[in-house]
């Protein structure tokens, strides 16, 4: 026998589940939307040199300020504007040099009706994001976005099923957009200076050690004067160049400890004939997680950065401690 609060946990549960699964045939709906008119916003909005204008009614207007930070986010300058504002001033806001953006699902609220007269009148490019053919949205968008006709949560009434979609459809046009202006991490990193999304992007040349902190040393100098260097550097290793400042290998603690078990003195040898050859370096701009699972995986505590396009010109250092306390 199911006792009540048994029953009770049940009855929550395939409520929740069914929310879920009403916004999962939404979202499988809505891939009939990425087709040619979804092709023509992205390449109109990749055009455009202003700003892209970004407003809804109701909870539309919720999805249309993420759509818009999220824009900005990846490199598509953006901002959103109230709907309801839009009809007290906030229309001055708004460029014939700017692309709007309007979303409603039924596209027929009587807040659109002054957006899309003034962007008719001041010649301003709309894409409109909405789900009836019918709707005066519809036919007054220059580019035209159809989401699916879906079934909505609590009795049909709630925006649930249809904020999904529209924010989903947001995501496809900015992450498409990132994609065809070519914006990396390394862009993404100048807007996301602080918190842990910004430790996870720092890069090789944020955190190395650089100029009189690297242990270089000549490949041509005797071992007596390489280990001073090695003592005062105290970075467990040397970077070792030639005349011309190129690298040409490098020696760890490692590397000298195994050379005094095989002989008893190496002070008068050139610290070309016991270096390690061809060493592990990694690029300026390789981001340092990429670079910390890098030196677990090969088991080093120290790593060579080289300068971007050329492997042989070290420009800075790495210890594994520095990294893993910057990743945290």
């Amino acid at each position: 026998m199911i006792s009540g609060r048994t029953k009770m946990k049940n009855e929550i549960n395939t409520i929740g589940l069914g929310v879920l699964n009403l916004q999962i045939k939404a979202l499988k709906k809505l891939r009939s939307s990425i087709n040619q008119s979804f092709e023509e916003a992205v390449k109109t909005i990749q055009k455009c040199k202003s700003k892209v204008v970004i407003c809804g009614v109701g909870k539309s207007g919720l999805i249309a300020s993420k759509i818009s930070a999220t824009l900005s986010s990846v490199g598509t300058p953006s901002f959103s504007v109230s709907a309801s504002d839009c009809s007290h001033g906030d229309l001055g806001r708004i460029t014939n040099k700017d692309i709007l953006i309007l979303i409603s699902y039924s596209g027929n609220t009587d807040e659109l009706k002054n957006i899309i007269k003034y962007a008719k009148i001041n010649k301003i490019f709309l894409i409109g994001i909405v789900s009836d053919k019918n709707s005066i949205l519809y036919k007054s968008s220059n580019i035209k976005l159809l989401i699916p006709e879906v079934i909505e949560s609590g009795d049909g009434i709630v925006p649930t099923s249809s904020t999904t979609a529209q924010l989903a459809l947001g995501d496809a046009l900015s992450i498409a957009l990132m994609k065809r202006k070519k914006f990396g991490k390394l862009d993404f990193k100048k807007f996301h200076p602080s918190g842990t999304l910004s430790n996870k992007l720092k890069t090789a040349k944020d955190l190395m050690l650089t100029k009189n902190k690297i242990p270089f040393v000549n490949e041509n100098e005797l071992m007596k004067k390489a280990l001073k260097i090695l003592n005062l550097k105290k970075l467990g290793f040397l970077v070792v160049v030639n005349n011309q400042g190129l690298n040409t290998g490098i020696l760890t603690d490692g590397d000298l400890k195994r050379l005094m078990q095989r002989r008893k003195k190496l002070e008068n040898f050139k610290i070309k004939f016991l270096m390690t050859k061809n060493p592990i370096i990694m690029e300026e701009n390789t981001l340092a997680t990429e670079i910390l699972s890098h030196m677990n995986k090969k088991k080093i505590t120290n790593i060579c950065i080289f300068k971007k396009g050329n492997k042989r010109k070290i420009i800075g250092v790495l210890h594994i401690h520095s990294l893993i306390n910057s990743l945290k």
